[in-house]
């Protein structure tokens, strides 16, 4: 059984009197120790995905299963004790961090909320945690704004890990910061992936990020999964427009490389009411496509595709 398995959610938000799905019956799942990525452009949904699997923001409808427990709609009390189990880095490690706390205050803050009552047993704990993360045990009495960039991106890896949760939800989690760092925090994570037996949901834009750090690949465009394959076969052969696309997009000196056709425009929260969401970018589009909304079908070998010409 599946770490996570996500059915059919639905994230509505209204506007103006009208109601647009942000997330419109979003399907997958993610396996214990596994690192899942989800890539799109810019206002596709990723960030409400997380935040839904999160319960940071409510669902609409559909399923949300963390460990055989549906956390969809559960009471904030009952929800709690599930928290230990998910938790998030999120990507500005500027404004997640409370300015007014201490480093050791906030990452014994948890320990406290979930139960841990023993002074002695939280200090060896956020110790512990601090060398995980190359993190002095003399800075932990310093306060946020006294560290870098790459700094606080630690200290928030290292709240969202203090409680040893089994799924870590990272919302853009590096694409704040310089490539450099960039590097030494993505290989932080893999080293805590590995010792700790974390599994991953990587939201991000940039799809080199992805590919370095993800097992298996979701696809996203205006709020839908449009293709989902494992790392190797997304790179080698994607099968939906919009993914070779956007490979296609990635800076390279090898025009062998460039896969796909180019997209014009820009995404837009303007969904149309039939036909398939993409096909206004799409180079290859038909007049079925217009009519047709596809299905997410899974294909030979488990992965899944939703275009009517793949």
């Amino acid at each position: 059984m599946s770490l996570l398995d996500v059915e059919n959610l639905r994230t509505a938000y209204t506007v103006k009197g009208k109601t647009f799905y942000a997330v419109d019956g979003v399907s997958f799942s993610v396996g214990a120790k596994e690192t899942v990525g989800l890539v799109g452009e810019s206002g596709c949904g990723k960030s409400t995905l997380g935040k839904t699997v999160m319960r940071l923001i409510e669902p609409a409808s559909g399923k949300i299963t963390l460990d055989g427990h549906d956390i969809a709609t559960l009471p904030e009390a009952q929800m709690r004790p599930m928290r230990r189990k998910l938790q998030m880095v999120f990507q500005d490690p500027y404004a997640s961090l409370n300015p007014r706390q201490t480093i050791w205050q906030m990452l014994e803050t948890p320990l406290k909320v979930h139960g841990v009552a023993d002074p002695a047993e939280r200090r060896r704990i956020i110790e512990a945690m601090a060398e995980k993360i190359g993190f002095p045990k003399a800075s932990l009495q310093r306060f946020a704004h006294e560290f870098s960039g790459g700094q606080r991106q630690r200290i928030g890896i290292a709240r969202a890990l203090i409680l040893e949760p089994e799924l870590v939800v990272c919302d853009e989690a590096v694409s704040a910061l310089d490539l450099s760092i960039q590097a030494q925090i993505l290989n932080l994570l893999v080293d805590l992936k590995r010792e700790m037996g974390l599994a991953f949901l990587f939201i991000s834009h940039d799809l080199s990020v992805v590919r370095y750090i993800s097992d298996r690949v979701l696809v996203m465009y205006l709020g839908k999964i449009v293709e989902s394959a494992d790392h190797a076969t997304l790179w080698n052969s994607p099968r939906h427009p919009y993914t070779r696309a956007l490979l296609s997009s990635v800076p390279s000196t090898d025009p062998a490389k460039k896969i796909g056709g180019a997209i014009s425009g820009e995404i837009s929260t303007k969904i149309p009411e039939t036909g398939c969401r993409f096909r206004a970018r799409c180079p290859i589009a038909e007049a079925r496509c217009a009519l047709e909304a596809p299905e997410l079908k899974t294909l030979p070998g488990g992965n899944a595709v939703a275009c009517h010409l793949a």
